[in-house]
């Protein structure tokens, strides 16, 4: 059975979207069966991966609100082994359709249960806030990625989403994990970077991923190319990044099972 991993922060410009499609394009390059999950209204994670969001039919709302198959919402990306669910503005409507709607917060577990057999691991891009969708996230998900970005009131943000989690984990989902904390947007240069890396190894020790995403241009522009960086420059610093992270995500797999 496949993995889903949600990316979760309801912080937004702390690098989920950059993770999500970085990570999934990593991981299918790898030759894993990787289905990119967008669930941000904005349709970043789309767009990042090249996909003119006015030429869909259909996207994830569709099969959020109605009675569509996600196999028919399901499109190719440039990568082989990855596939996008992808997510336009009308996603922003989920929250006052589904307000009366019982188990609203198991909606996307629904929809995802049976492509489970389909792919090795689903990504989900969760929007950066705390609403009926990112609560969809974490329910669906067996394992959390929570980007830490490394400025000040990030560390804040990321213990207030624990807490979330931890209530979430409660009501929703009992076997739910953290994979761990990835900090991001790391400028060794910065003393301020420096020193928010070194209070998350203090608060949050054993939960931070080993792999450091740095402050990169080439990350920073890829999303303006349609691409992830992987597919620009392989050999670039944020595309070793992901192939690390991809490498902790495989490891994590492995002794989960």
């Amino acid at each position: 059975m496949g993995v889903v991993i949600s990316i979760v922060s309801q912080k937004g410009g702390v690098g989920k979207t950059t993770t999500a499609v970085n990570l999934s394009a990593a991981l299918g390059a790898a030759e894993k069966e990787v289905l990119l999950v967008d669930l941000d209204p904005q349709g970043n994670a789309t767009t990042g991966l090249g996909i003119d969001k006015t030429k869909l039919k259909k996207s994830i709302y569709h099969g959020i609100v109605g009675d569509a198959d996600p196999e028919e919402i399901i499109i190719e990306s440039s990568i082989k082994y990855l596939k996008l669910l992808p997510a336009r503005m009308e996603l922003f409507r989920v929250e006052l359709e589904l307000m009366s709607r019982p188990d609203k917060e198991k909606i996307l577990l629904n929809l995802l249960t049976h492509l489970k057999g389909t792919y090795e691991y689903i990504i989900v891009d969760a929007p950066p806030s705390l609403s009926l969708l990112t609560f969809n996230a974490i329910t669906a998900a067996d394992f959390l990625l929570i980007p830490l970005q490394c400025e000040f009131y990030a560390l804040g943000a990321v213990s207030q989403m624990i807490q979330v989690v931890q209530v979430l984990k409660r009501r929703l989902n009992p076997s739910l994990k953290i994979a761990g904390i990835l900090l991001t947007m790391f400028n060794p240069r910065e003393n301020s970077c420096v020193q928010i890396a070194e209070s998350a190894r203090e608060q949050f020790n054993d939960m931070l991923f080993k792999t450091i995403i740095p402050e990169n241009s080439d990350l920073r522009n890829a999303p303006a190319h349609g691409a992830p960086v992987l597919v620009q420059d392989i050999g670039s610093p944020g595309s070793r990044c992901y192939f690390s992270l991809a490498e902790e995500i495989l490891n994590l797999r492995t002794t989960a099972s």
